[in-house]
């Protein structure tokens, strides 16, 4: 049975609206032609994130999210990723955006990348943002917004 998942690691995070943003993710998902199967959202904090940077990717460097692909198929979706919210809280400020708004592009641009988006170049960074705007709006689709 296909399932979206939210857990937490290291800090006290409760997602607003899980069922409206389950809702989101999976239409995200189907839209681009992948069949969701598991898909896990850890949130936690810098430090647990960046341990998992050094320890599978040999980053000692702290970043927002790091996405794991478990699938064993095409076209199907089984992964978890991990999100600093001390991360996501930080950009946030930057970007002069909520909290929620931001956890929410920070959580589509891992599903993106589990449909084969790249962020790595101009052309691929660009495409990246245009499909993370163009997903952030249909969050009004499940009134999330």
């Amino acid at each position: 049975m296909p399932a979206i998942s939210f857990f937490t690691e290291s800090i006290n995070y409760n997602l607003p609206q899980k069922l409206k943003v389950k809702k989101w993710i999976k239409a995200a998902i189907e839209k681009e032609g992948f069949e969701l199967q598991e898909l896990n959202f850890i949130f936690c904090s810098d430090e647990y994130l960046l341990g998992i940077n050094q320890q599978y990717l040999n980053h000692d460097t702290y970043t927002d999210i790091i996405t794991f692909d478990n699938s064993e198929e095409d076209n199907q979706i089984v992964s978890d990723i991990f999100i600093s919210i001390e991360r996501v809280k930080e950009n946030a400020k930057t970007f002069k955006t909520n909290d929620f708004d931001e956890v929410c592009r920070i959580m589509i641009h891992g599903t993106l990348h589990l449909l084969g988006y790249k962020d790595k170049g101009k052309a691929a960074k660009t495409l990246m943002t245009q499909k993370e705007d163009e997903y952030l709006g249909y969050r009004s689709d499940v009134g999330l917004i």
